[in-house]
């Protein structure tokens, strides 16, 4: 058999998917170095300030998720904005998207190696999650997007189990203080950067548009998803504040993993060891669905989107992306080059989040009235 199904829509999905598809898109990598970056206790206003700001950002999303032209897939974005426009557009998203990959991919494989498996070739991670990646993705878009669920449901739980951490004896409300920024400096706007970034990740669902039910009012699913994003980093930012307080809180590179480590049950010892362990299927989903939508976007650029994906040309994909994780890895992922590539997201996640559902809505209304 010389073609498989990948990109067929075998059903469509309601609007409770957009909801687990938002909400595990925002809590990826960066919710395990957030607290590390922010410090400060008025932070927290930052986050619940920066999640309304996503809140509107994703209200105009939704407005042209639920449009005539998101409804027709690629077609409706030739329609706006034409076939060479579309293409160059493919090719940047292309870029931004193996960013993105390449550093959620490290970034857990270096928690995994550091906390869970130290002894291990961190090559060898890379290789074993890349290879579980591509095979979700080998099963379609439509078992890709389904995956959410498991994704959540494995994953969702954890934040009940840092509640130990807002009642020790040694926490007191005065970790929390100030609440109102005395100075203000460049690493409060990097922060604030960093909280905006975080949140991105919902934009690369107008790829998914076609799978989704069409004509379906999302608002309210895109801000269920929002608002328990903005609940799970406040969370985690005041029980990292409490146990480490604002002035070790920079020493800790992975704070949220290294609290996790005080978790004990009678039943576990090391809980820690299966929370981390069990942040994979989230990884596994996200990077399953780029992978779909960079396969899907090399045939936009080489005009083959009309044929029938090839089983040789998804296996291409993956084995150039495990050989530059695994190169990457080697050569950049390291302490001197690695906040390079993490500024690098930073920038990019900012971008994209920021210009993509503002771009589409605009072009979208103004097409309309042409």
């Amino acid at each position: 058999m010389n073609s498989f199904s990948l990109y067929d829509k075998t059903s469509s999905f309601s609007g409770i998917y957009v909801f687990f598809l938002v909400n595990r898109l925002q809590m990826l990598y960066f919710l395990f170095i957030m607290p590390t970056i922010l410090t400060h206790p008025y932070m927290i206003w930052g986050i619940i300030l920066v999640g309304m700001l996503s809140q509107l950002n994703l209200m105009v999303l939704s407005k042209w998720v639920s449009s005539d032209h998101a409804s027709k897939g690629y077609q409706g974005f030739v329609q706006i904005f034409g076939d060479w426009l579309v293409r160059l557009f493919t090719f940047f998203g292309v870029i931004l998207m193996l960013v993105k990959v390449v550093v959620l991919t490290l970034g857990y494989v270096e928690i995994i190696h550091q906390l869970v498996f130290p002894s291990m070739n961190a090559n060898w991670l890379v290789v074993f999650i890349m290879v579980i990646c591509c095979y979700v993705a080998s099963l379609g878009m439509s078992n890709s997007i389904r995956f959410v669920v498991i994704a959540f449901l494995c994953t969702i739980w954890m934040i009940v189990l840092f509640y130990p951490f807002f009642f020790p004896e040694i926490a007191s409300l005065h970790d929390l203080y100030p609440l109102v920024p005395t100075e203000w400096s460049k690493e409060s706007w990097r922060g604030l950067l960093l909280i905006w970034s975080s949140f991105s990740g919902p934009e690369y669902i107008v790829c998914l548009v076609p799978w989704l039910k069409s004509k379906e009012n999302l608002v309210r699913y895109f801000t269920y998803a929002n608002t328990l994003s903005v609940l799970e980093y406040v969370l985690l930012f005041m029980g990292s504040l409490f146990f480490f307080g604002s002035e070790y809180l920079s020493k800790s590179k992975f704070p949220v993993a290294t609290m996790a480590k005080y978790l004990q049950t009678p039943v576990f010892e090391r809980i820690d060891i299966i929370m981390i362990s069990l942040q994979v299927f989230n990884l596994v989903f996200a990077v399953s669905i780029f992978l779909l939508c960079i396969y899907g976007a090399y045939r936009i650029i080489r005009k083959k989107s009309q044929n029938q994906p090839t089983r040789k040309g998804l296996q291409f994909t993956c084995l150039v992306l495990i050989v530059g994780l695994i190169a990457t890895n080697k050569w950049i992922w390291q302490e001197d080059h690695q906040s390079l590539l993490l500024n690098l997201q930073i920038w990019c996640g900012s971008f994209t989040y920021l210009l993509v559902p503002s771009l589409l809505f605009i072009s979208s209304k103004r097409k309309g009235r042409m």
